[in-house]
């Protein structure tokens, strides 16, 4: 699972109680409102990507931030938590994902998306990039390279050049055929679109490139995320292009 960023406070935040605003003040983010027993209200909560519930007493005094079990030892916050927090913060993340700044890798019309880190000097970006051909020469997937500078001094320049190219798909390709792409001087806006991604990978908390992301359906229909740091084994890749291969 990608860690959220954080998302907007509940609309009603100014009415939040007393003591739930406390917690807010003190930089939590509060997501949402769920019914809890025994009189009790919960509300689903995160700060620096950890979620969490807070249990309001039925007095509205006190906040109390845990776990809920039942009398079986039943864990009831879980479920919670999910549909509270994790769903609307990954819907978030998959956004700031579609909004950085990435080159296309297959066709436009395939049914499905994955979004993979990229640094132009890692071997292990080259080895997803051709184990993913079967799937990508189908029209089955679309892979979006997020261009990052990480690994060498000169990842952020090539990463610039290939964003900055007059076809940076074509780029992209040619370098991992093994054409090795120079890198050349570019606008300070190409610039600082390496910068933005950069900053987007540290603040989802990933350490490796390749990282890859793509979204699953749930039982209960819920879309998640769910990634892969480094170079994913032959199950997880056929799980993650979402059929064996073509």
């Amino acid at each position: 699972m990608l860690a959220g960023l954080g998302a907007a406070p509940l609309s009603y935040a100014e009415d939040l109680p007393a003591p739930v605003q406390a917690l807010s003040n003190q930089g939590l983010t509060i997501h949402g409102q769920f019914e809890a027993p025994g009189g009790i209200r919960g509300y689903g909560a995160s700060v620096q990507g950890q979620d969490m519930a807070i249990y309001l007493t039925p007095d509205g005094e006190h906040a109390i931030v845990g776990t809920l079990m039942d009398s079986d030892g039943n864990d009831l916050t879980e479920a919670q938590l999910d549909e509270h927090v994790r769903v609307p913060l990954e819907a978030e993340t998959w956004q700031l994902l579609e909004e950085s700044h990435w080159i296309q890798d297959g066709d436009t019309a395939a049914p499905r998306i994955i979004y993979t880190f990229t640094d132009a000097n890692c071997p292990y970006c080259h080895q997803l990039w051709e184990q993913a051909r079967p799937w990508v020469e189908a029209g089955k997937v679309q892979l979006r390279h997020i261009m990052v500078g990480i690994l060498a001094t000169n990842s952020p320049a090539l990463a610039a050049t290939m964003l900055g190219a007059d076809d940076p798909s074509a780029a992209l390709n040619a370098h991992s055929k093994g054409t090795r792409v120079s890198a050349s001087a570019q606008p300070r806006d190409i610039e600082e679109q390496v910068y933005a991604n950069n900053q987007l990978f540290e603040e989802l908390g990933l350490y490796a490139t390749p990282t890859s992301a793509f979204q699953r359906e749930t039982e209960s229909g819920s879309i998640r995320i769910d990634r892969i740091q480094g170079m994913p084994s032959e199950e997880r890749l056929i799980e993650m292009m979402g059929s064996e291969a073509p």
